[in-house]
């Protein structure tokens, strides 16, 4: 499992790459689950991250402000990948109005944005985000929560619900991220979902979420990741 730290500046940017992170996540918590970074501050993320990591990159939900715009710019940034979500949208747009903004957002690899409080955030199903990923043949599907001020993941859906959204999400063929609000007491059980990727933000700050990422707390989540896996796959 691959860790992502979700980093608002270079400085947290540095921060992430020296604790282990396998992916920085350019996002600006103030503005929400999946609050956009502005060009200049990714430019930045990008250039102190110098290639020792992936860079991925939160747009916002469809109907925000020049996301195509904001995609195309990521995509020439070097992202390795950019993630949308699609609060506001469950009943405001059918399945083809999806399509279509989906498919307008470019070329940059996609990771569309199910939020397990799907309810709060007015929100497609889950499932829905699913069927639509292997639609539009998107990259990756990362499950996360909308209110960052309410319940985390593991609070919200049970660890069979998980397993369930994870192997479906897979069967589909795309990569799956888990995250929302996980603790590294909760990361024992996302472990055991089969996620590809879990994202981390407030557990990596000292401070919570709108503190700042600090070293120490990302090495203690790599290492416990790193134990993990050498229990599930020893060397011989």
């Amino acid at each position: 499992m691959r860790l992502l730290v979700s980093v608002r500046n270079a400085t947290e940017a540095e921060a992430a790459v020296e604790g282990g992170a396998d992916i920085v996540d350019a996002k600006e918590p103030a503005h929400g689950a999946l609050g956009r970074v502005t060009d200049d501050v990714l430019k930045s993320i990008r250039a102190q991250v110098n290639g020792q990591a992936p860079v991925s990159v939160a747009l916002g939900d469809v109907g925000s402000d020049n996301i195509a715009d904001a995609a195309t710019a990521a995509a020439r940034a070097g992202a390795a990948f950019v993630k949308i979500g699609f609060a506001g949208c469950r009943r405001g747009l059918g399945v083809d109005d999806l399509r279509t903004a989906v498919g307008a957002i470019g070329s940059a690899p996609l990771v569309l944005v199910a939020y397990a409080d799907y309810d709060r955030a007015h929100a497609p199903l889950p499932e829905d985000v699913v069927s639509l990923a292997h639609e539009t043949n998107a990259a990756g599907i990362l499950l996360d929560t909308f209110d960052k001020h309410g319940p985390g993941l593991t609070t919200l859906m049970t660890l069979r619900a998980l397993v369930s959204f994870v192997s479906t999400a897979k069967r589909a063929g795309q990569f799956v991220a888990v995250a929302g609000r996980l603790t590294i007491q909760d990361i024992e059980q996302v472990w055991d979902t089969g996620a590809d990727i879990v994202g981390i933000r407030g557990a990596a700050c000292e401070g919570g979420r709108n503190g700042i990422v600090v070293v120490d707390r990302i090495r203690m989540i790599r290492r416990y990741l790193d134990s993990k896996a050498e229990l599930a796959f020893p060397t011989i």
